[in-house]
């Protein structure tokens, strides 16, 4: 809304101005400073909403009414209790310019029928999809070296998430309470179903890409014939009695380049047999796996120590190394 819209609006009425809702905005970066096992998020939330109350209400009795209110139960994803905002401020202003249907029931009712779905959207977008996925990323180029990586997390994380706490209180507060119609429409629920296949899809690509596995059991040990291998012995022989010439030493390299086994014998291993089969298979069975365990409720604790001893084991059988 512009500046202008906003000083037409206010000829109607007390509106709440561009400035108060910037206000809520760096307020609600704040929403779980005060969390507490009674209420929750409910002093951060009502700390959120002083600027509201203080603008739209005059009398100390009504603004102290309205932060009593906005002292109840309160809980959801912190990243998401933005559309909320903007939908309470909505209807505060509301019922500052005289519309009698709000009540506190009413407002406190909207407040809570919106915390648990979106509650639902938060945690697979946000702690599912775009903190691993950024996080990866930042700590691939840490491990190479590069100190932009940490820097590049941080402030994309930051812009990313104060943006859509911006835009997403603009949202409600402009929708009203327009935007329960259309979270009551099914739209929460395909959000979350996207989120979740978009988490599952980045994971399973990034999965093979940060688990290594390796399984050095050798599965066959075949002599080679004579021709098809570089002996490794009269190379050496020939280095150390200095007879190698530069176009031997190409020779062999360009052998070992097109495939020909080193040594008299050919060894296959396990992860030879998996490598030709699909790269990465190993670990993309291991997730699978965790993820079944997770979903038969058993603790991450105990699947943390359980792939520990798994890991041991086959290291002391010479399965894995």
């Amino acid at each position: 809304m512009s500046e202008v819209q906003e000083k037409n609006v206010q000829a109607d009425g007390t509106h709440l101005t561009k400035g108060d809702r910037i206000s809520t905005w760096w307020r609600s970066t704040f929403l779980q400073a005060a969390w507490n096992y009674e209420r929750m998020q409910n002093v951060g939330w009502a700390y959120a909403m002083v600027p509201t109350i203080k603008r739209l209400y005059q009398s100390k009795d009504e603004r102290a009414a309205a932060l009593k209110r906005h002292l109840e139960f309160f809980n959801t994803h912190p990243y998401v209790a933005s559309p909320v905002l903007g939908v309470e401020m909505a209807l505060e202003e509301q019922r500052a310019n005289g519309q009698t249907a709000i009540d506190d029931e009413t407002i406190n009712g909207v407040k809570v029928g919106m915390m648990g779905p979106l509650a639902g959207v938060g945690d697979p977008i946000w702690w599912g999809t775009v903190r691993p996925v950024l996080g990866a990323f930042c700590a691939g180029m840490a491990q190479s070296g590069q100190i932009l990586g940490p820097i590049i997390f941080f402030f994309a994380w930051n812009i990313a998430r104060m943006a859509f706490l911006w835009y997403t209180q603009e949202l409600g507060y402009r929708e009203g309470t327009n935007i329960t119609e259309n979270m009551a429409g099914g739209m929460m629920q395909k959000i979350t179903t996207g989120a979740s296949i978009l988490g599952m899809f980045i994971m399973g690509v990034l999965v093979p890409r940060w688990t290594t596995m390796n399984f050095p059991m050798v599965i066959s040990k075949v002599k080679m014939q004579e021709g098809a291998y570089v002996d490794t012995n009269a190379l050496a022989k020939m280095i150390n009695s200095g007879d190698l010439s530069g176009d031997q030493l190409a020779k062999v390299i360009g052998n070992i380049q097109s495939g020909q086994n080193i040594g008299l014998w050919k060894v296959t291993t396990l992860q030879d047999t998996l490598n030709q089969l699909i790269p990465g298979l190993a670990p993309l069975l291991m997730m699978f796996i965790v993820l079944w365990l997770l979903r038969k409720n058993v603790s991450p604790i105990t699947i943390i120590f359980g792939l520990f001893a798994v890991g041991i084991a086959a290291y002391a059988l010479g399965i894995m190394a």
